[in-house]
């Protein structure tokens, strides 16, 4: 694969560049600040953070900004950024049990052990159009009668409640996917995963992976041959904030050091394959940085659909080679540099063959041709 700079290329690239300066940096509209844009925007930061893989909510949202909202190059620029940084500790595991809640729902059962906590979200909301007239107004002081309990006024067992998953491994409803030993978790920021590989590093990247790219290959997994869904239900799913543990590097001790937000989802799947346990649930498993739900919803359907049918499969492959944004839109944005030369050989390949048949003769026999050749 090779390109061909037409010639004044720097100074047209200069220019391009100088030109999303000037259009970025002196619009009509007042500059938006860092704080506007996690406060407005929370949802995309949430969204880049989660696709760079880096969790730094001021640095996510100045990326937003540089990249005039496209989240795919701002997950970029953050991705870049976090390539430069110092590795200068690695953080303790930690227990998604302490996770203080802030919205918690629980489709499958009505009744679940601790309440169903709707937080801030739309999902109930008709999608209609706001257009508000004049800045902002602030909240109201005091809540309307027969309003629920706002967050200041939920208990510590609230913010902590049990797991439906619990419920079904008391009533020996799941099958058990925990394992004697614990595996050190699959770094892949340090060494590409390729199949047939660990759960933990499927799972680390769909945690990165893009997220329409995630949720199209999930629909697509739940669609029968007929364009039937078939039938899947979601568990449990959680947003809510994670302690950051470091181990002191006097002392040995784990220290917390901040807290990050993450989403976490379960999901529930009959098992009714021949050599699988019917009377048992399949239970799969999301998580990742931030407020993203669909993510992690897609995340739990296709761990429980990649290790009934796609150990090794194509859907592994998938998962693993062609989610990532930085991936596959990279090739993708590639296509739009100079390919002259590449294209020119292809169309005197078609004029060479059109002669030879012309002729009469055999088609000329194609050569591949040297790497780098395009590259000038």
């Amino acid at each position: 694969m090779g390109y061909s700079g037409a010639r004044g290329g720097l100074e047209a690239i200069l220019a391009a560049e100088d030109l999303v300066r000037r259009k970025r940096d002196h619009a009509p509209a007042p500059w938006a600040s860092t704080e506007q844009i996690t406060a407005r925007f929370r949802l995309a930061v949430d969204r880049v953070m989660g696709e760079a893989g880096l969790y730094d909510e001021p640095t996510a949202a100045a990326a937003f900004r540089q990249a005039e909202g496209d989240t795919l190059e701002a997950s970029h620029l953050l991705r870049a950024q976090r390539s430069t940084l110092p590795r200068l500790a690695v953080s303790e595991p930690v227990d998604p049990d302490e996770m203080t809640v802030l919205r918690r729902i629980v489709p499958a059962f009505r009744e679940p052990d601790g309440p169903q906590l709707l937080g801030r979200t739309s999902d109930y909301t008709g999608r209609l159009l706001e257009r508000p007239e004049g800045p902002p107004q602030p909240p109201p002081e005091t809540a309307a009668p027969g309003a629920a309990a706002g967050p200041a006024e939920r208990t510590e067992a609230q913010r902590r409640p049990g797991r439906f998953l619990d419920l079904l491994r008391k009533n020996d409803l799941a099958v058990e996917g925990r394992t004697a030993d614990d595996p050190e978790p699959y770094d892949i920021t340090r060494k590409p995963a390729r199949p047939p590989a660990e759960r933990s590093a499927v799972l680390a990247a769909m945690a990165r992976a893009e997220s329409g790219a995630l949720v199209a290959l999930w629909y697509r997994s739940v669609l029968g041959p007929d364009g039937d869904v078939h039938e899947i239900t979601l568990g449990e799913l959680r947003h809510g904030r994670l302690p950051l543990r470091v181990r002191h590097p006097h002392t040995g001790n784990p220290v917390a050091v901040g807290e990050f937000r993450v989403t976490e989802a379960e999901a529930v799947e009959d098992l009714d394959g021949a050599d699988e346990d019917r009377t048992r649930f399949d239970v799969g498993y999301g998580l990742c940085f931030g407020h993203n739900e669909r993510k992690a919803i897609a995340m739990a359907n296709l761990d429980i659909a990649n290790r009934r049918f796609g150990r090794s499969g194509p859907l592994e492959q998938l998962l693993l080679l062609t989610i990532d944004g930085l991936d596959s839109g990279g090739f993708l944005e590639h296509l739009k540099l100079p390919h002259y030369v590449t294209f020119r050989s292809m169309v005197e390949r078609k004029q060479a063959m059109r002669a030879a048949a012309e002729a009469g003769e055999d088609p000329p026999a194609r050569v591949a041709e040297p790497a780098g050749k395009d590259c000038r």
